[in-house]
């Protein structure tokens, strides 16, 4: 014979109660683990518990796209909330965005810059969205990655990504001389390690500027045209994969690959034989 609901009830609680006697480390890291949606749902467990998830040292704010769904999460509206009820860090914003939430990421980007936001993955799914200019205040950011975004230009006074170690602009704007807008950032993250730059646009006339990471090791670069980027001082560069495709013919392929010299691994994607061959030197690959 089961036991009678109320039983069934009373029993539950007491466990919840029984939990919640852990150590607050370990109960933070119950609750880190199993999500935030989660968390918030221990409210219901007991008087004990209802206002524990707010005492969480730091926040993970993950909304992926539902499957099959055109729209963002709708999850994001529950964001305000937790921001005002959980003081915490936040470790981590992932969100694919749509033009009814993209009037909030403004304000949630001042709350972050103050939180020690240090993942930041945001993915337009509604036409370009134009970041906030309060992006570029989140210092502590470890990893930067954006899709579908327009890039405001850097505030006066910007200090860098002085942790950045992952940064990946896919399918962005910048607007009239962005390409150094971009160097500054990269120069200005001394220990980025990943850069990704795939089909940017950079609004103006062609004009030259310089990748220059001291630590980067792996370097991704596709792009429709002719992009500008040169690269200096990359001592630790183990890898790069460059998907050139019509937009190298007025390079000096020699020179170009002297830039990767100390690579171990280089592939190179392109519909047309390089020019200005005939200075080629292959003795620095010999490694």
């Amino acid at each position: 014979m089961s036991a009678p609901p109320r039983r069934v009830t009373e029993v539950a609680v007491a466990e919840a109660d029984a939990l919640i006697s852990l150590p607050a480390g370990v109960l933070d890291d119950i609750l880190a683990r199993v999500g935030l949606r989660d968390a918030v749902r221990t409210s219901a467990l007991s008087r004990a518990w209802r206002r524990r998830w707010e005492a969480l040292p730091s926040l993970d704010l993950d909304f992926p796209r539902p499957r099959g769904d055109k729209g963002a999460s709708k999850g994001l509206r529950a964001v305000d909330s937790v921001l005002l009820r959980c003081p915490g860090r936040v470790r981590r914003f992932y969100a694919y965005l749509d033009r009814l939430y993209a009037g909030r990421i403004d304000d949630w980007l001042l709350v972050f810059s103050r939180r020690g936001l240090g993942v930041f993955n945001l993915i337009s799914i509604d036409g370009f969205l134009v970041l906030p200019s309060a992006v570029f205040s989140c210092a502590s950011l470890t990893t930067l990655r954006l899709y579908g975004c327009a890039v405001p230009l850097l505030p006066a006074g910007f200090g860098g990504f002085p942790e950045l170690r992952n940064l990946a602009p896919i399918n962005v704007r910048f607007q009239e001389h962005g390409q150094y807008q971009l160097e500054e950032i990269i120069a200005t993250s001394p220990l980025l390690k990943e850069l990704l730059l795939w089909d940017m646009e950079i609004a103006g006339d062609f004009a030259e500027w310089v990748i220059q990471a001291p630590n980067l090791r792996h370097l991704n670069i596709r792009a429709a045209e002719d992009l500008g980027w040169k690269i200096r001082e990359l001592p630790c560069l183990h890898s790069a994969e460059i998907d050139i495709q019509d937009y190298l013919g007025d390079r000096d392929f020699a020179k170009f690959l002297a830039g990767f010299s100390s690579i171990t691994k280089l592939v190179i994607c392109t519909r047309h034989s390089p020019v200005h061959t005939n200075a080629l030197n292959l003795d620095c690959f010999s490694k």
